[in-house]
């Protein structure tokens, strides 16, 4: 006795369904991918600043956040677009994580642009950065060669100083 499979005249409509809500699913999936997901600045002093990568090298920083001069428990880890690498940029960054310097960091935020870490391991790329500060630790660090500065710039660090000599 011979068995055949049961004909499905519905079989075709069935895969037909099937691949239209894949494809559904792929451009609903695709749609979400934006450059410009969030855009925003971060104020605060860098710790970490490194050229890392196995097979695409990207530089790559830590922020500690700052709030009214004291560190938040909030970090920002960020990178360094490897398709739009502003000029001047890197050696800003490097020379802020080497002194202390505070810094703002204006970046915008990818979503689904950077699937294979090719451009930077973080979603979140610097665009540009501004020194704010570039003697932050030494009002109460003990540095007797900085000369004390006053200026009327008010950043977002209040200090109080006690002169007794006046």
């Amino acid at each position: 006795m011979l068995i055949l499979p049961l004909q499905n005249p519905n079989k075709m409509n069935v895969f037909k369904s099937i691949a239209g809500a894949g494809c559904a699913a792929l451009v609903l999936a695709f749609s979400g991918c934006t450059e410009n997901y969030s855009n925003g600045e971060r104020i605060g002093v860098i710790t970490q600043f490194s050229n890392t990568g196995v097979w695409w090298k990207s530089y790559e920083g830590h922020l500690n956040v700052t709030q009214t001069g004291m560190n938040s428990s909030v970090p920002f880890d960020f990178s360094i677009d490897n398709d739009n690498e502003p000029p001047g940029l890197v050696q800003t960054l490097d020379s802020a994580a080497q002194n202390g310097w505070k810094v703002k960091l204006v970046y915008h935020e990818t979503k689904g642009k950077n699937w294979f870490n090719n451009r930077g391991e973080t979603s979140h790329f610097i665009e540009r950065c501004e020194v704010l500060e570039r003697d932050f630790g030494n009002a109460f660090n003990g540095n007797a060669d900085a000369q004390p500065q006053v200026t009327g710039r008010v950043i977002d660090t209040i200090y109080v100083v006690i002169d007794k000599s006046r």
